[in-house]
């Protein structure tokens, strides 16, 4: 008899939703890897996305995928990425850690900047391993890469090919206009003020490589991430303005659409990926989703009073998942 997976209790020491979410990004771990490798994934003729990949040995084909995508300014190098990674390799899958477009270091594999849309990045990556021949394949989001896997799952309808085998997003930036008014509460100063450093740190070294693409001058003072998507994300791609690509790139208006068993778990304590959100977007309603929202543990956090594997206890439900989807095909 198999059995059931924990319910979440947060470590006494991190009670509140801040706690958890700065825990969850700075606290020190240790993982057992070997040396990975880098690769590259074809997007289209001007964009490539760099995947750091941990294959299992002598299993190239043979073995399940799991490619995780990192949130907002993240890489492949974030906490939960690697946690993610360790625990796959462990259970025996080949293990992908995606960075987003200019993530990682990687600002002269594309002109282009990157957006919570580019869910067609995520499709380009599933078909070259498709093509490689892979057979099983999961994919993994945390946060903005949440939205992106979702979104993508969400395009492909009953379309989507079969060895995508399933899909898991934790925290998932799926109504981007909410999480960027939740971003402006006072509460949440610093988060927003670490986020627009970043964003406006990468925008300039891409303005140094593309100074014929992207301005420096006449965006007046960006001091949110609304404003940075007002005045450069928006433009960038097409929009009007961030209202229309929020309403554009956001995985809300298709989670309706997914096919594929779909693992959706956030905290009620996000700071700023708001619990309600998921409520309006009506998410348990779809058969195929698998919606799992603990009382705490924060925006990407959820480190568990249990040590071991629980201690990041929504990695181990994530690959349990995953673990899960892959039995049920033998």
């Amino acid at each position: 008899m198999t059995e059931k997976p924990r319910e979440f209790e947060a470590h006494r020491l991190l009670w509140s939703g801040h706690l958890q979410t700065i825990a969850g990004a700075f606290l020190k771990r240790k993982f057992l890897l070997p040396q990975p490798e880098e690769r590259l994934f074809r997007v289209d003729g001007e964009t490539q996305l760099k995947g750091i990949c941990s294959w299992q040995p002598g299993k190239r084909k043979d073995a399940a995928v799991i490619v995780t995508v990192h949130g907002l300014e993240g890489s492949s190098e974030s906490n939960y990425a690697i946690g993610i990674a360790d625990k796959a390799y462990a259970r025996g899958f080949h293990a992908v850690r995606m960075n987003q477009r200019n993530c990682g270091g990687t600002e002269r594999l594309t002109p282009t900047l990157y957006n919570s849309g580019l869910s067609g990045d995520y499709r380009a990556v599933l078909l070259e391993l498709i093509a490689e021949g892979f057979q099983q394949i999961f994919f993994v989001g945390y946060s903005m890469g949440g939205n992106l896997v979702t979104k993508m799952a969400g395009e492909f309808g009953e379309a989507a090919p079969k060895e995508l085998r399933g899909v898991a997003a934790v925290c998932p930036a799926m109504d981007l206009a909410a999480c960027a008014d939740a971003l402006e509460k006072m509460e949440n100063y610093l988060y927003e003020r670490h986020f627009v450093e970043g964003l406006m740190a990468r925008y300039r070294r891409k303005a140094e490589l593309y100074p014929e693409r992207y301005s420096r001058n006449g965006m007046g003072r960006v001091r949110t991430v609304r404003e940075f998507d007002d005045a450069i994300t928006a433009p960038a791609f097409g929009y009007k303005d961030a209202e229309e690509y929020y309403e554009a790139a956001g995985a809300k208006k298709v989670i309706g659409q997914v096919r594929v068993p779909l693992l959706l778990i956030t905290a009620q304590d996000d700071p700023f990926v708001p619990y309600e959100s998921f409520l309006r977007a009506k998410v348990g309603e779809n058969p195929n989703v698998r919606f799992v929202a603990p009382e705490h543990g924060g925006h990407c956090g959820f480190i568990s009073r249990w040590a071991g594997a629980e201690r990041f206890w929504a990695e181990e439900r994530v690959v349990e998942f995953c673990v899960g989807l892959k039995e049920r095909e033998k």
